[in-house]
This record gives C-alpha cells, structure tokens and sequence, in this order.
C-alpha cells in the first residue's frame, strides 16, 4: 500500500464538493442501492456488517449479481460474527454471478473466546464506480425481519447517506486496502485495475458529474470519518467531543447501544450545564443483555445534569446519528455506523459520514425530534433512580462484565 493511500485513509478531509442525500431505513437505501448497482459501469465495493437474504435483502443481492453478470467487478465483504458464513445456496449463486466476496476474520474453533476476535468489521459502506458512497448504519436487513426475533411489528429506526464528491475517493480508498489485506500474496499484483476497467470508471465518472450538474441540490461541506485498529484509532470519538464541545444551542443524538466513556460523558455533561438542550434517543427494547443493561449505570449523571432521555418504543432502533445546533451558525451533522459504546469506539472498524450543511441538518433533526415526539418516552429521573432492584442488579453486572472486557483487551475507557 502506498503512503499516499495510507495519508488519506488516516485523514479527516473537510471539502465543499459534495452532494448528500439523507435515506431512513432499508425502505429508502435499497432501492437507491440498487438502481446504483444496476447503472455501474465499472465496479462495485460492498462492505457490511450483516448481509441477511431473507425479503428485501434478497434485491441488494441480485442486484449484485446483475452487475457481476454483466462484467462489472463486484467486490463483497462480510463480517465474520454478523453474517458468517453465507447460505450455500446464495454463496453458490453469487460465485456463479462472478461476485467475489470474502468473510473477514471468521470465528475459528474457540469462536469470541480470543480477544482479539472482537475486532469486528462493522462499517456499512457501498461506492459504486468510484463516484457515488453510501454510508450509514443501515445493515443488508429488511426493516421488519430481525434474524433473532423475527417478523417485526414496525420497522427498525435507521439512516443512511448517498453521497458524491471527494469523500468518495476515501471510502474506496480504506475498502480498496481491506480488499488487499484479505488477499493472498499472488493476488495483490492484480489489485489494480486493468486499463479497461479504468476507462470504464473515467465514463462513469464524467457521467456522474454531469447528473450532479443538473442536481438543484447546492454542493455541502462534508467528509468521511473512520475508525480502525491502525492509524485512526479515535476520529469518530474525538469527532463527537468537538462538536458536543462546541455547541451553544442544542445537540440531538440517537444512538442504539449507548454506553459512552468517560470524555463524552463529560462533554455532553458540560454542554447541558451551560445551557445547552442535550437530548439522547435511545434504545427502549430489550435487544441484547450487554447492551441494554450495561447502557443503564451511565443514565444517573446524564439525568443529574438535566440531559433529556428518550427510549424508542415502537420497534429497534439501531441508528448512529446525531446533529449538533441545527439551527445556528455552524450546523453539524453525523451518520455512520459507530455505536457510541466500547466496541464501536475502541475495538470494530467503522465509518461515519460528517456534513456541515443547514439543510441536511435541519432534515436529520426534524426526523429525531418526531421519533421523540411520537415514538419515544421519555425517562423520568424519579422512575430511574426507583427502578426495582432486579434490574439494577442486572444492570451493575452487565456494567461490570464489559468492564472486564475492556481490561482484558487493554483498552481504558
């Protein structure tokens, strides 16, 4: 890899190119996936976290498979935990396509009994011919199908970006050098691509700069923003403290396995004590212990500070958005894959797309506020200092045991 491709990937690079489309749930990102992958010209990158078949995840896949049919190259990346090994059937159906794919760090023998097989590949990236990146939070899963409780009631809270302009160099930058970690040695001379391919993508690009052209949507300030175990170990984190730390008006932030460490804690601390409206949508369903129960102890000092809890009801919800002062002088807004608890912060490789631009904020903020309106309850200090002492019980040793995990790891939080 070169140190020119390694400079960038470890670089927050702000620019005013960009062109940002907010998408909320399956229902919006994958048609728009879709209609991408069938208009490629030259190649297709996919990475996620879960790749689930089952309805509407079934048409990411052919779309996928159409494109690899027709000559387009389809890279695809799994992660190991969340997905697994593929159903033989779409494995076999997929290779016959030509899609490659590769599953990255599978359990082996002793599964999540090793360390360092929690870090996890938890990024949900997609750039299409190089020109278009969706980024986001939003899984291969349908809205209304959870693999572990099934058939839904209402569908899962969750956004996602389509985006054009310089970020999109970096996204297929950082899954360009996966790609080639998971590569055997005899494969990384054929990582470029061949001449042919290149004037496919120089086709493609010029005609995604004229359909951005003719966007009456204005060009927004934006960049991309990763976290791995390399070179940008704290970006996403250190992202959220600037932005928290600055804000004078209102910072919004829905998150679904919250358990953030000790400096954003302070932060957002800080923010509602100097008069700052701080308010956390959260995730208000039993999903999994850790998560929910170990999410709990760190409530009592954000309540204290008159910090606004919001538990979401109606379905999961397993967004990783927030927006800082919406309606003042310096918008910012974040979407991405980055849960803000341990393992997102500290351990798995994440992506998060940050934007500075009124419009889009205002769109993302709106959004929020109705879920907390309509979908959300909000905690009442009284209720929470009260709750029975069973579930404070589960709550200390959930609180505990990822305690222990970060000791384990070597990580301090």
């Amino acid at each position: 890899m070169s140190k020119k491709l390694m400079f960038r990937a470890k670089r927050t690079e702000f620019s005013d190119d960009h062109r940002v489309r907010l998408l909320q749930g399956a229902e919006e990102l994958f048609p728009a996936l879709v209609q991408a992958m069938d208009a490629a010209l030259s190649d297709i990158q996919f990475e996620t976290y879960i790749f689930d078949f089952t309805g509407a995840g079934a048409d990411v896949a052919q779309a996928l498979m159409r494109a690899a049919a027709r000559g387009v190259r389809t890279q695809l990346v799994v992660d190991g935990v969340g997905t697994g090994a593929l159903p033989p059937e779409w494995a076999e159906r997929l290779a016959n396509a030509g899609v490659q794919y590769r599953v990255y760090s599978p359990l082996g023998p002793l599964g999540l009994l090793l360390p360092h097989r929690w870090r996890r590949l938890h990024r949900k990236l997609c750039v299409v011919d190089g020109c278009t990146v969706f980024c986001g939070g939003i899984n291969v899963l349908d809205d209304f199908h959870d693999p572990n409780y099934g058939r839904l009631d209402a569908p899962r809270f969750d956004f996602a970006v389509q985006a054009t302009g310089s970020l999109v160099t970096s996204a297929s930058e950082t899954m360009d050098q996966l790609w080639w970690r998971m590569q055997a040695v005899r494969d990384a001379r054929e990582r470029r691509l061949p001449e042919a391919l290149q004037a496919l993508r120089a086709a493609s690009a010029a005609r995604h700069a004229a359909e951005a052209a003719d966007d009456a949507t204005p060009p927004m300030r934006a960049a991309l923003v990763l976290r791995d175990n390399v070179r940008n170990r704290s970006r996403i984190e250190k992202a959220y403290r600037r932005a928290i730390g600055s804000a004078r008006h209102e910072v919004i932030i829905a998150n679904a396995y919250f358990m953030p460490g000790g400096k954003l804690r302070r932060a957002l601390v800080m923010a509602a004590r100097r008069g700052v409206r701080v308010r956390l949508l959260l995730q208000g369903r039993y999903e999994y212990f850790m998560q929910y129960h170990a999410a709990r102890p760190v409530y009592g000092a954000l309540l204290d500070a008159g910090v606004e809890i919001h538990e979401y009801a109606p379905s999961f919800l397993h967004a990783k958005v927030a927006v800082v002062d919406a309606m003042g002088e310096r918008p910012w807004a974040t979407v991405g894959s980055s849960n803000l608890d341990p393992l997102s912060l500290l351990l798995a490789r994440e992506a998060n797309v940050v934007v500075e631009d009124a419009a889009f904020a205002a769109d993302l903020r709106q959004r929020l506020v109705d879920a907390m309106q309509h979908a959300g309850r909000r905690m009442d200090p009284a209720r929470y200092a009260g709750r029975p002492l069973r579930q404070r019980v589960l709550d200390r040793i959930a609180f505990g045991l990822m305690r222990l995990a970060l000791w384990i790891t070597g990580k301090s939080y």
